[in-house]
């Protein structure tokens, strides 16, 4: 049974006859041949609709400009640390050893580095890999959430894996933007299960092989992959509003915000609970 793209708990035979995504009743619009989605409909557009749309344009608009930023950022600061460590594939430095995770540093009052160590990579490999992901799995995810929800999705996913990557191991230095990457993954499943095919259905294939692959190969952290999908897995459920809506065509609005906000902070509760006795 087809559901509407816009409303995944409203049944509905009903498509789009310009790009043949199914609509419900409130969605559909007549046109000459067929129903029209909203985004075909072909409505004039008011003065006060497209005021509003140019306010929101820079929250919920589409492209991969984030994910080409984050890209740019990941590897401006990897070149930053190779050239104050030993060289491109043994980062270093003030700025690495400032940012990377450690349980007793953030114990010790040093929270930006649940953030911060998302930016860091501990060789080619680690990089080279994380931005071929990033730039696979967030160019997609970006382009279905729009920028707003994406910049929300990954800052909070990177703060749950850097919880997650704690509570497994809170005294082993971690650094790399996994996490945030898993969290992309798990955003991908809940869009994929309210059936925009953002990876063209492969998420949990992609989630398996890659927890697979998480658990075989040493030096690589486990609770942080782990906590970045809960975290993304959350979020995703709070912008569709755990199924009454969808996470890339509903409106956000001020609970949504607060919503995904608050994943962020009971991420931050965990990485307390979990190295207060480090201090």
């Amino acid at each position: 049974m087809p559901y509407c793209y816009r409303h995944p708990n409203r049944e509905t035979f009903v498509s789009c006859s310009e790009c043949g995504r199914p609509i419900c009743a409130e969605c559909m619009t007549p046109a000459p041949v067929g129903q029209r989605c909203p985004e075909h409909s072909g409505k004039p557009q008011g003065a006060k609709r497209i005021s509003a749309g140019v306010r929101r344009g820079a929250f919920e608009g589409t492209g991969s400009l984030v994910t080409k930023s984050l890209l740019a950022l990941n590897v401006a600061v990897y070149l930053v640390t190779a050239s104050q460590g030993g060289g491109l594939n043994t980062p270093g430095g003030r700025i690495f050893e400032k940012w990377l995770l450690f349980g007793p540093a953030v114990a010790n009052g040093e929270w930006w580095r649940l953030f911060t160590s998302a930016f860091l990579h501990a060789n080619l490999i680690h990089i080279a890999f994380n931005m071929y992901f990033l730039w696979f799995v967030g160019s997609a995810v970006e382009q279905a959430l729009g920028r707003g929800r994406f910049v929300l999705l990954y800052v909070v996913s990177a703060l749950a894996g850097s919880a997650g990557a704690l509570v497994w191991t809170p005294t082993a230095p971690t650094v790399g933007a996994s996490g945030a990457l898993f969290g992309l993954l798990g955003a991908a499943l809940i869009l994929e299960r309210q059936r925009n095919y953002v990876l063209g259905g492969s998420a949990a294939g992609l989630i398996l092989i890659n927890l697979i692959l998480s658990f075989a190969i040493s030096g690589i952290s486990i609770g942080g992959h782990v906590g970045g999908l809960i975290g993304g897995i959350l979020c995703t459920l709070v912008l569709s509003r755990f199924g009454r809506g969808h996470a890339a065509y509903s409106r956000v609005g001020l609970w949504g915000i607060a919503g995904v906000v608050g994943v962020g902070l009971l991420s931050i509760a965990v990485a307390y609970w979990r190295v207060r006795g480090y201090a």
